[in-house]
């Protein structure tokens, strides 16, 4: 009997920010971008990269935080006015 133990890890890493890809990629990135709801975008960060959520001090109000998206391939976290691109 064989079980697949890979099937049930969440792999979420940070791939890049706002201030560190050209527009083309960024428009690329957003492409079909819909809103999320922050509070279980925010939960899902503290659950997986837990480092991302301490550094960004995410357990304080966030005036960005209705402008958060997701799209096919990515989580888009907005905190002070930068956009981090999370991998799902």
């Amino acid at each position: 009997m064989v079980f697949n133990y890979l099937k049930d890890i969440i792999i979420m890493k940070l791939e890049c920010t706002c201030y560190n890809i050209t527009i083309d990629k960024w428009n690329k990135m957003m492409e079909g971008a819909k809103p999320i709801n922050y509070k279980w975008l925010k939960n899902k960060i503290r659950k997986h990269i837990p480092t991302l959520y301490n550094d960004l001090a995410l357990d304080f109000y966030n005036p960005w935080q209705d402008k958060c998206k997701v799209t096919k391939t990515h989580y888009i976290l907005v905190s002070s006015a930068i956009e981090y691109f999370i991998k799902k």
